[in-house]
C-alpha cells in the first residue's frame, strides 16, 4: 500500500540502537516540540499577569499551535503577553511547515549533509511520494513561505496602521500572516472574536483567504504552479488540488450566501454579503478564523462547515482535514463503481489499487476517530450535540473554527482536544503505521474467496 518501511536508526545516551520508522520520529519530535512549547507558556513571562498558567491550558494552546488549529480556552490577545505571542507564533511556524523542515534548513545554514535518513523523515512529514528532490523542495518551501508571509504582513500592517496605530500594527500584521498563510486560525484581536470586525473589509478578507489558499494548496502544488509558465506541465495530483479546492469553494461560497442571506448576512451591505460568504467558504479548509459569529449560523450552515471541515486542505500543505486528493478519489472511485469499471480512472491515467486503499482508510480511520471523541464529550460535556461534533470535527480538521465550547470544556474534554488535534496534524494514518507492529513480508497468497455485500 505504497507504505515507507525504511527504519532511522537513533543512538540513545546509554549506547543502544534504536529503531525508529519514518513515522515514529514525526510523532515523537512533534510530541517533544509541543511539550516544550507547553512549559514555555507555562513561565510567568508568558502571561499578561505575570502569573504561572497552569499545565492543561498551556498544553492545548500549545498543541493547538504545533497542530495549526487556532482552538484555544484563553483568548490569544488578552491573556498571552507579547512574550507568550512570540512563542505561540514560534510554534505555528514551526507546526505548520514541519519541525524537519525547520531543522533541515539549519542543517542547510551550518553545511552540514543532509543523509538518506533525514531525506526519509522530511518525504514523510511533507506527503511526497518519492525521496528525490526532497532537499531541493524545502529549500523552494522556506523561500516562499518567507517571501509570501512578509509580503502580506506588510500589506496586513498597513491597514492595521488605520485602527491600531504604530507600532503595534507590526506586530498584528506579522502576527496574522503567519497565522493565516499556515492555517492556524489563531488572532490577537480579543475577545474571541477573530476579524468579525473585519467582515466587509476587501483588504483583510482578501489578503487573508489569499495565505489561507497558498497556505492549503501544498508546497508540492505551489512549486508546480510556479513553474507552469517554463513547464507548461501539472501532474494529476496538481490537477486533482486545483479542481477540487476550486470547485469547494465556489460551492460553499453559493450553499454559504443562500442559507445565510435573510439571516446573519441580512444587515450587511451586498459587498460584505459577497465577502462573507466566500471567507467562510474559505476559513474551514482549514484556517479557523471568522469574519461572523459561528454559533449565530442556521444549523444547516454549520453542518456544511462540519463537512468543509472533514474534507479539508491539500496533501503536503499546512492544513489537515482527510485531504482534497482522498476526498476526491473516493468520489472518483465511487463513479467508477457505478459504471461498471474496474480501474479508478482521472485525466486519462489509472490510479493503483493501493492509492484507493490508502485513501478509504484515512477517512474511515476519521470517521472512527470522530465517532469516539463525539461519544466522549457527549458524556462529559453538557452542550448540544451539534455543537460538540462541530468542535470535534474542527479539531481533527486543525481548523479552530468554534461554536463557543472550547473556552467551556472539562478538563477531560480537554485532553480529549488535544488527542484529536494531535492526531488530525499528524494524520490518523501516521499514528496507525507508528504504533502498529510491523509485521515481515511474506510471499503466501491464500485462496480468493467472495462474499456478499451491499
Amino acid at each position: 500500500m505504497g507504505i515507507r518501511r525504511k527504519m532511522v536508526r537513533v543512538d540513545t545516551k546509554k549506547g543502544f540502537p534504536l529503531k525508529l520508522s519514518p513515522p515514529q520520529v514525526l510523532v515523537l519530535g512533534f510530541a517533544t516540540l509541543i511539550l516544550v512549547g507547553a512549559l514555555v507558556l507555562m513561565l510567568p513571562v508568558s502571561s499578561r499577569s505575570g502569573q504561572v498558567t497552569d499545565f492543561l491550558t498551556a498544553l492545548f494552546t500549545a498543541t493547538s499551535a504545533v497542530c495549526v488549529t487556532g482552538l484555544v480556552v484563553v483568548d490569544t490577545g488578552t491573556y498571552w503577553s507579547t512574550f507568550g505571542q512570540a512563542v505561540i507564533l514560534a510554534l505555528i511556524q514551526i507546526g505548520g511547515l514541519g519541525f524537519m523542515s525547520m531543522a533541515t534548513f539549519f542543517f542547510i545554514l551550518m553545511g552540514r549533509r543532509i543523509g538518506l535518513k533525514e531525506r526519509l523523515i522530511i518525504q514523510e512529514s511533507l506527503n511526497q511520494l518519492r525521496v528525490a528532490g526532497v532537499v531541493r523542495l524545502v529549500r523552494a518551501v522556506l523561500l516562499f513561505t518567507v517571501l509570501t508571509e512578509g509580503f502580506f504582513a506588510v500589506i496586513l500592517s498597513l491597514r492595521f496602521y488605520f485602527d491600531y496605530g504604530f507600532p503595534r500594527c507590526l506586530w498584528l500584521g506579522l502576527f496574522h500572516a503567519v497565522s493565516a498563510f499556515n492555517n492556524a486560525g489563531f488572532d490577537l484581536l480579543g475577545g474571541f472574536r477573530s476579524l468579525t470586525g473585519y467582515v466587509s473589509d476587501p483588504v483583510v478578507n482578501l489578503s487573508v483567504t489569499t495565505l489561507i489558499i497558498l497556505g492549503g494548496l501544498g508546497f508540492a502544488t505551489v512549486m508546480e504552479l510556479y513553474n507552469y509558465p517554463r513547464t507548461r506541465r501539472l501532474s494529476v495530483h496538481s490537477k486533482l488540488v486545483l479542481r477540487v479546492t476550486g470547485g469547494l469553494i465556489l460551492c460553499g461560497t453559493l450553499l454559504f450566501g443562500l442559507l445565510e442571506w435573510g439571516h446573519i448576512l441580512r444587515d450587511l451591505p451586498l459587498s460584505g454579503k459577497i465577502f462573507a460568504s466566500y471567507f467562510q467558504a474559505v476559513t474551514p479548509r482549514t484556517a479557523g478564523f471568522n469574519t461572523v459569529d459561528i454559533g449565530h449560523l442556521n444549523a444547516a450552515t454549520q453542518f456544511l462547515i462540519i463537512i468543509l471541515m472533514f474534507i479539508g486542505a491539500s496533501p503536503g500543505s499546512t492544513g489537515g482535514g482527510i485531504k482534497t486528493t482522498t476526498f476526491a478519489l473516493l468520489g472518483i472511485t465511487l463513479w467508477s463503481l457505478s459504471e461498471g469499471k474496474e480501474d479508478v480512472e482521472v485525466f486519462r491515467r489509472r490510479i493503483p489499487p493501493w492509492q484507493v486503499y490508502k485513501a478509504l482508510s484515512v477517512a474511515l480511520w476519521a470517521i472512527l476517530l470522530i465517532i469516539m471523541i463525539t461519544l466522549l464529550l457527549s458524556i462529559t460535556e453538557s452542550s448540544n450535540f451539534l455543537a460538540i461534533l462541530f468542535e470535534t470535527v474542527s479539531a481533527f480538521g486543525t481548523v479552530g473554527l468554534s461554536m463557543g465550547l472550547t473556552p467551556e470544556l472539562t478538563p477531560l474534554g480537554r485532553v480529549a482536544i488535544i488527542f484529536t488535534m494531535f492526531a488530525g496534524r499528524l494524520g490518523p494514518l501516521t499514528l496507525a503505521y507508528a504504533f502498529a507492529q510491523r509485521r515481515r513480508k511474506t510471499t503466501i497468497r491464500y485462496p480468493e474467496e467472495k462474499i456478499m455485500v451491499g
